[in-house]
């Protein structure tokens, strides 16, 4: 079986650490299936994994990747949910001992993976498979942040932080979708443009920019650069939903502006297989579907990758698994 392993750390992002080659897969524990890929995605997560989070010397080098989507054994076309929990949690992310796929585990970066059958969705016949192999991690934190933390309905008014990386792309799709007006922040402007031209947004402002007027919430997977404007940027009564720390996760927090203007503050992080089932039908019936970036072939995943260590891509990168 193809597969792109990880064989060391590698600190610096320069793929020094990763292989591509063949490999034996054994057959599935009992109550796992094993899916035949069709695409898979890059996270954040999995630069994350490449530079060395998780590295466990004495084990066995872990395909890398959390992300797919392909054919069951039945032959059904399905989506990978890709976090391993106990199944007394009907929460997945509320098992302090859960892992994502490529954590202890082999991931979605190869031609096959094994998995609970409890983690599969299917996969609406109107998404392709490169937008379905998108949903799994990005695209369901960007959902439960939009829908299961800050509770929005249509006509508020949200402030994504960021503009052309996975989560806030994944954001505005589905917040203008359901109805949201739109705001984003970006210290690239032509990324800003591209936010309002390509993906619906209804204004871009520069990081840090005084807004028109307060955001019913603020939504930021940036962390430290961005929260204190986030918090700022919300009108009392609003919600501030974080969901990453690109920038660092240390971050000084004015407690009394928080309890004097009644602002909520929430972590989020992925979701369940029945949020992306849901998540699966949004992108299907209303066409808000993921970005892709670019598509490179198992083989040749590198230049992708690098394409992902770089953050030169507007929107998901991802890799055909059966090329």
């Amino acid at each position: 079986m193809r597969a792109v392993r990880r064989t060391a750390p590698d600190p610096d992002g320069l793929l020094t650490g990763i292989r591509i080659d063949d490999r034996d897969q054994p057959p599935p524990p009992d109550g796992w299936v094993t899916v035949t890929l069709r695409c898979a995605s890059v996270n954040h997560s999995d630069l994350a994994a490449i530079r060395g989070y998780g590295f466990d010397p004495a084990g066995p080098p872990r395909v890398l990747g959390s992300d797919g989507a392909g054919l069951d054994p039945d032959g059904n076309e399905v989506i990978v949910h890709p976090i391993l929990a106990a199944a007394r949690y009907p929460d997945p992310m509320l098992d302090p001992g859960l892992r994502m796929l490529s954590q202890g585990i082999d991931g979605t970066w190869a031609e096959r993976v094994q998995v609970p059958y409890a983690n599969l969705v299917p996969k609406p016949p109107e998404l392709t498979w490169e937008q379905a192999a998108c949903l799994g991690t990005a695209w369901l934190t960007a959902y439960r942040m939009l829908f299961g933390r800050a509770c929005l309905t249509p006509g508020e008014t949200i402030l994504v932080q960021g503009a052309g990386g996975g989560v806030p792309t994944a954001l505005i799709r589905q917040a203008v979708a359901a109805g949201l007006r739109v705001w984003v922040t970006s210290r690239d402007p032509d990324r800003g443009r591209r936010a309002v031209e390509q993906l619906g947004a209804h204004a871009a402002f520069p990081f840090d920019a005084a807004l028109p007027e307060p955001v019913d919430a603020a939504l930021d997977c940036i962390g430290q650069a961005t929260l204190a404007h986030s918090l700022r940027s919300v009108r009392p009564g609003g919600r501030v939903v974080t969901a990453g720390a690109v920038t660092g996760a240390t971050v000084g927090i004015d407690l009394a502006d928080l309890f004097v203007r009644s602002v909520s503050l929430h972590g989020s992080a992925m979701g369940t297989p029945a949020e992306l089932r849901a998540l699966a039908r949004l992108c299907a019936t209303t066409g808000a579907v993921p970005v892709i970036d670019s598509v490179w072939p198992l083989t040749d995943a590198r230049p992708g990758i690098a394409r992902a260590f770089a953050g030169q891509q507007f929107g998901k990168i991802v890799l055909r698994c059966d090329q």
